[in-house]
């Protein structure tokens, strides 16, 4: 699994060991998805290497994250069943994938939350969205990123080297207007 490098502060005892206290001054490695859940449920935090995932496209194709290292990935996690969901896919198609999809230094996965492929299929063409989604049986892929009950829509901003550099919950305009901003911010880097 990813990991992120964390260091731990001295706790007041001025770097000396005692019987009572131990100073540690290296880093720590800390699982990406091992966090505590935060307010919204997330599993993993900004600076976290994005855990790995291997994805079945509906065309059958699979991708591995780590394979789309050097390229910006945005990451949705989505469902039919999700009203806001489908309220957010259309502004995702054209404010975000027709924009970048020709980008050769960028990625989008939409990433369906245990549903069947008919399902999926069926909800793209619904939704008006060309844009690549995957299958994710029994929420396990989800469940690296987000407790495993805890609710979608979600966005999850990869950076070239791995690194999440934003989490998104619900549809909020200002919030997808920034998560928008970012990613022309990393392409244009």
């Amino acid at each position: 699994m990813a990991v992120m490098m964390a260091a731990l502060a001295s706790c007041g005892t001025g770097g000396k060991k005692n019987a009572e206290t131990a100073v540690v001054n290296e880093p720590v490695i800390v699982e990406a998805g091992t966090h505590a859940p935060d307010s919204v449920g997330y599993i993993v935090r900004v600076g976290d290497i994005a855990p790995e995932m291997e994805l079945e496209l509906t065309d059958g194709q699979k991708v591995k994250l780590s394979e789309l290292r050097g390229k910006v990935v945005m990451l949705q996690f989505t469902a039919s069943w999700c009203g806001v969901c489908r309220k957010e896919m259309p502004f995702i198609e054209s404010d975000i994938w027709q924009k970048h999809k020709e980008n050769p230094n960028f990625a989008l996965l939409g990433i369906d939350r245990d549903e069947p492929i008919e399902t999926v299929k069926a909800f793209a063409e619904k939704t008006g969205v060309t844009y690549p989604l995957a299958l994710d049986p029994g929420a396990d892929h989800f469940a690296k990123y987000a407790e495993r009950k805890a609710g979608i829509t979600r966005n999850v901003l990869v950076d070239k080297t791995g690194k999440i550099v934003m989490l998104t919950r619900l549809y909020n305009e200002e919030e997808f207007a920034s998560l928008c901003k970012k990613i022309d911010e990393m392409l244009a880097e």
